[in-house]
């Protein structure tokens, strides 16, 4: 592979050939720009160049980030409080949306697939304007209910932010969401005992539910969706190191959509209670895949995950250095490790909540909070 000096690579250049770092650590694919925020993270790690078999070609219409918002110590969003509220609506109704789509195959075998389509682009457009608030809303799923629902909204979102990291053309975001929301789809045709059960599963049960990405893919198919949405509903399971489901893939013999799909379900099941499990915090669950990198999960893909969300992912509660309470409401782009917080009961002297950028340096997080800290810190 040829060397390029990070220095001297254009903000905004799309490499013809995936970009490592060694040899192996991919930072930048073809569809992925070579941003400004990236040079300067690499230049601040002490890297100095990277080795890729393609050429950059400059993009002289790189676009700035949608929210922009510089934060100081003392400077908040404005309009946050509108923003929060409107997230929360639309999740609410995402989510009635999902629970309505599986009754109605379920009950009728019909999916309206430019439906399906219309909804995925008005998820990317919020996803674009409210993304970090769309990020901190709680689902109002519960352990005692069914949880695909819930899961495949969350799934989704969290898929379509991975895809607007990744610099997806609109098309391809919208057909990423498609699929995410299709990808249990083939679930949904299984008895709920099977997946909603606190006990172990018999061989027989276990079988059955090994079974549901291709059952997904054969009712996507006859339903005439695009054949790359049903094959990311069939490889949603494969993993990077060929011990997935149904056909034990291998890295590069796995379509994208899946690998964007397999990170964002393996998050959000990591973050949520299911009726055999607890929840891990965001920080636990985002540690786990990283523990994984290279094994089950693209390294691109988390990589992606981390810079979408940071280390401490946008909505958890976490304990700060100087021993306030706070909640993550944003990334720092240029090092995941030191997102923005907003600290509980500090205002602004305009009254507005106060946010704080962390840093090695000055304020950082020391770890998250448990369910009960939380409830303790927003009554300070």
């Amino acid at each position: 592979m040829n060397s390029h000096a990070i220095k001297d690579i254009v903000a905004g250049s799309f490499f013809s050939e995936p970009v490592y770092l060694d040899g192996r650590f991919i930072v930048s694919a073809p569809e992925m720009p070579f941003t400004s925020e990236l040079v300067r993270a690499l230049l601040d790690w002490e890297f100095r160049e990277v080795l890729s078999d393609g050429i950059p070609q400059a993009n002289y219409l790189e676009t700035k980030p949608a929210e922009e918002t510089v934060v100081g110590e003392s400077s908040p969003s404005v309009g946050d409080t509108e923003r929060i509220r409107r997230a929360t609506e639309f999740y609410r109704g995402f989510h009635e949306y999902v629970e309505t789509l599986f009754t109605r195959f379920v009950t009728k075998t019909e999916i309206n697939v430019k439906d399906v389509a219309e909804k995925v682009k008005e998820l990317c457009e919020t996803v674009k304007e409210d993304r970090r608030f769309l990020l901190r809303v709680q689902d109002p799923g519960s352990a005692d209910r069914n949880y695909l629902a819930s899961h495949t909204v969350k799934s989704t979102i969290i898929a379509v932010v991975l895809g607007s990291y990744l610099k997806l053309p609109n098309h391809r975001l919208i057909e990423l969401g498609t699929a995410a929301i299709l990808h249990e789809i083939g679930m949904v045709k299984l008895p709920p005992q099977l997946y909603m059960t606190d006990r172990p599963l018999t061989p027989p049960e276990k079988k059955a539910i090994l079974t549901h990405p291709v059952l997904g893919y054969n009712i996507l198919r006859s339903m005439n969706f695009p054949l790359s949405v049903c094959i990311a509903a069939l490889e949603h399971h494969e993993r990077e190191n060929g011990e997935g489901y149904p056909r034990r893939l291998t890295t590069e013999k796995i379509s994208l959509y899946a690998k964007i799909i397999s990170v964002a379900c393996s998050y959000e099941a990591l973050t949520a209670v299911r009726p055999y499990k607890g929840a891990k915090d965001g920080y636990a669950g985002m540690i786990d895949l990283l523990k994984n990198v290279g094994k089950q999960y693209d390294d691109l893909i988390v990589r992606a995950l981390v810079f979408s969300l940071s280390i401490y992912p946008i909505g958890l509660y976490v304990l700060l250095s100087n021993g306030r309470k706070a909640q993550v409401v944003d990334v720092n782009p240029e090092n995941p490790r030191f997102p923005i917080v907003q600290v509980f009961g500090e205002k602004t002297p305009d009254g507005k909540d106060r946010l704080l950028e962390t840093s090695q340096a000055g304020v950082y997080i020391v770890r998250p909070l448990v369910k009960d800290e939380v409830a303790a810190g927003k009554a300070d």
